[in-house]
């Protein structure tokens, strides 16, 4: 099972998100703990500029971001927000869980 995870954001910070990292570090940061828990196969971690959105999918999500006031990084899975302004792990374990993702330990367990 392969989940994408799609990190809306631009290249300014929000104004309430001065101190925090960007939306692209904040995907490399997410590849790189999501993988390691996971397994690289399993996650795949798309960034999107939302002031330069490429499908139509993606002119949705930009269009909810400035309509709704929504901080970003936005992290959206399968349709649905995750995480808003300064995204937690523990939101995101919990979303890839519930959609049938195990964590390699678990799995390593298991066998």
């Amino acid at each position: 099972m392969s989940v994408e995870i799609k990190v809306f954001g631009t290249e300014q910070l929000c104004a309430s998100c001065v101190n925090l990292p960007s939306a692209k570090e904040t995907a490399e940061w997410l590849q790189a703990a999501l993988s390691r828990k996971y397994g690289s196969d399993s996650i795949r971690i798309v960034y999107s500029d939302f002031q330069h959105p490429q499908t139509e999918d993606d002119k949705s999500w930009a269009t909810r971001i400035i309509e709704e006031d929504l901080w970003y990084p936005l992290v959206v899975i399968s349709g649905e927000i995750v995480g808003e302004g300064n995204p937690k792990l523990k939101d995101i374990y919990e979303k890839l869980e519930s959609m049938g993702l195990t964590p390699l330990a678990a799995q390593a367990d298991s066998e």
